[in-house]
């Protein structure tokens, strides 16, 4: 059963179809809403539609300028299908209430019954039926999957011609697939009752100038390629090509040689007919019609797809965000600030702080090969992996390799990632190890800025990969940058690189500041490099200060 929807209407008359999902249902300008009308004179909170006893009501929530159901100022209004719903300002955003179809239904009671003897009737009563019909198509176009709007195609062809059966066949690849079977009772019909040979379909369809019908001999009549088909015992065959529209949405002539997307295959064991001259202009008409609508449909159910997978996507970010330190420390012996932006809505960066004990720290920042959900997997595994070998130098070696050879096992070829890890102690020891990432910089007293070198090759990239963990003495005030390489490979919009000599001047320009602080420019220096332009890889950013008491 169809959920009740609302067909929003655009001040541009554009129209897109509305889920009532979920109840109360509420309508404003503000962003929390069900169904946010951007339109400044709308209140925040405008309305709601709610559910009583199995009946919908639209409420006013307390708006400025009201409420109004098909013109009427209301606080409160039971809401039949077709309603328009208004919001008390002229030119502004209307909302039609839909509930399960029964737009479809009154639509469809409209269009005449087709019949065989339809054949012999006039144009004018084929007109009739058309324009019909194609208030169907357009109707479905806006509230409907393709599948429906298909059917609804499939109807208005056979309304016109009279056929008993129709199908629309699509093209996929170099196949033609049937996506619809109808017959002139409006039922469904299986995808095996199309027993004509595709053949001669694709061949029709290869000359579709020519195609518009095709009549038949009684069974034994000529003895010549047609007999496939007269085994069937059918008398003629009418076949409307569907051109692929692209740009042209309210297109009217299409040219020749447009691409085909498919055809609409009708037959009948009736008597053979010719088409007159303006049964096929009627035809060519509604396949130029058709043509749009099923690309329209099929643009519609490929939007809700992205919107599914960006909401989908908007749950791995808010998990993925939700693994990131939500508390760094700010003050003691040992202070961090970093952020992580990811290039798309889920990145393969992550960073992670944790108090081991109470005289050391730990810290990772990972950049996992690639983007996306794959990528954000392999840094949350990451980050269970490393916190568990904050030890000894043998034994971060030991779970290195460890690490190393589980990737190789589980991760796809080319999967790897680069991987900077350290274990800081009150004394102001520095064990680390840098596994193929970024070189960061220690920022020493005097502003005197160096790098700590690679020790190892990426995780998951060689099967014998060895790895080194070397140690650094902190003096107070000492500062260490760590970055993943979108920070250097930060691109202006004229595509030119922020780069590592930029990011040294951005530090050794900012020295004298705290962990804090140094982010802080750092960010900035990016932000006023970039000017907003979209990025090509996660910008991660990590800034850790030794600050002993004494």
């Amino acid at each position: 059963m169809e959920t009740p929807a609302l067909i929003v209407v655009a001040p541009n008359g554009h129209r897109s179809r509305v889920d009532l999902h979920p109840v109360p249902f509420r309508i404003g300008r503000q962003a929390d809403n069900d169904l946010v009308v951007r339109d400044s004179r709308t209140s925040r909170w405008h309305a709601r539609i709610v559910l009583d006893n199995g009946e919908y009501h639209v409420e006013d929530s307390g708006s400025r300028h009201g409420v109004f159901v098909n013109g009427q100022r209301v606080q409160r209004r039971h809401l039949q299908g077709g309603d328009r719903i208004e919001f008390g300002v002229p030119d502004s955003y209307q909302v039609i209430f839909t509930p399960e179809g029964s737009e479809l239904s009154r639509l469809v009671e409209s269009v005449p019954a087709s019949r065989p003897e339809a054949a012999t009737e006039g144009i004018g009563a084929n007109l009739v039926r058309l324009k019909a019909v194609l208030e169907i198509a357009r109707t479905l176009q806006t509230s409907y999957s393709l599948h429906d709007v298909l059917n609804s195609v499939v109807d208005a062809a056979l309304a016109v011609t009279g056929a008993e059966r129709g199908f629309v066949l699509l093209q996929n690849g170099k196949e033609l697939e049937v996506r619809c079977a109808r017959d002139c009772a409006c039922h469904a019909l299986s995808e095996d009752a199309l027993r004509v040979p595709r053949g001669i379909i694709r061949q029709a369809l290869k000359n579709r100038r020519d195609l518009l019908s095709m009549s038949f001999q009684p069974p034994g009549a000529d003895g010549g390629a047609n007999d496939s088909v007269a085994d069937l015992e059918l008398r003629s065959v009418i076949c409307i090509p569907l051109i692929r529209i692209q740009g042209l949405p309210d297109a009217k002539e299409v040219p020749a040689e447009s691409p085909t997307a498919g055809l609409i295959y009708m037959d009948s064991r009736y008597s053979a007919r010719e088409m007159a001259a303006g049964d096929r202009e009627l035809l060519q008409s509604l396949a130029i019609e058709a043509s749009v609508i099923i690309e329209n449909a099929r643009l519609l159910e490929e939007e809700r797809e992205k919107r599914k997978t960006d909401e989908e996507l908007r749950v791995a970010r808010t998990i993925q965000q939700s693994l990131l330190p939500r508390n760094l420390p700010r003050d003691g012996w040992f202070r961090a600030a970093g952020s992580s932006v990811a290039s798309l809505q889920v990145g393969g960066d992550h960073f992670d702080i944790i108090a081991v004990d109470d005289g050391s720290w730990a810290a990772l920042l990972a950049d996992v090969s690639g983007k996306g959900v794959s990528a954000a997997l392999v840094a949350g595994l990451l980050q269970g992996a490393f916190f568990n070998m904050a030890g000894p130098s043998e034994m971060m070696v030991q779970h290195l390799s460890r690490v190393n050879r589980f990737l190789m096992d589980r991760l796809e070829a080319g999967k790897y990632a680069t991987v900077f890890f350290a274990v800081f102690d009150i004394t102001g020891l520095m064990r680390y190890v840098n596994a193929g990432h970024c070189v960061p910089f220690l920022v020493s007293s005097g502003s005197r800025v160096t790098y700590l070198e690679t020790t190892g090759s990426p995780l998951g990239l060689l099967e014998d990969a060895e790895f080194g963990v070397e140690e650094s003495h902190l003096n107070p005030g000492d500062k260490l940058v760590i970055y993943s390489d979108g920070v250097t490979d930060a691109q202006d919009p004229a595509g030119n690189y922020f780069g590592r000599p930029r990011l040294r001047q951005t530090i050794e320009g900012n020295s004298e500041k705290d962990c804090t602080g140094l982010h802080a420019a750092i960010q900035e220096s990016v932000a006023a490099f970039t000017e907003g332009a979209p990025q090509p890889d996660d910008v991660t950013l990590l800034v850790l200060e030794f600050r002993p008491a004494s």
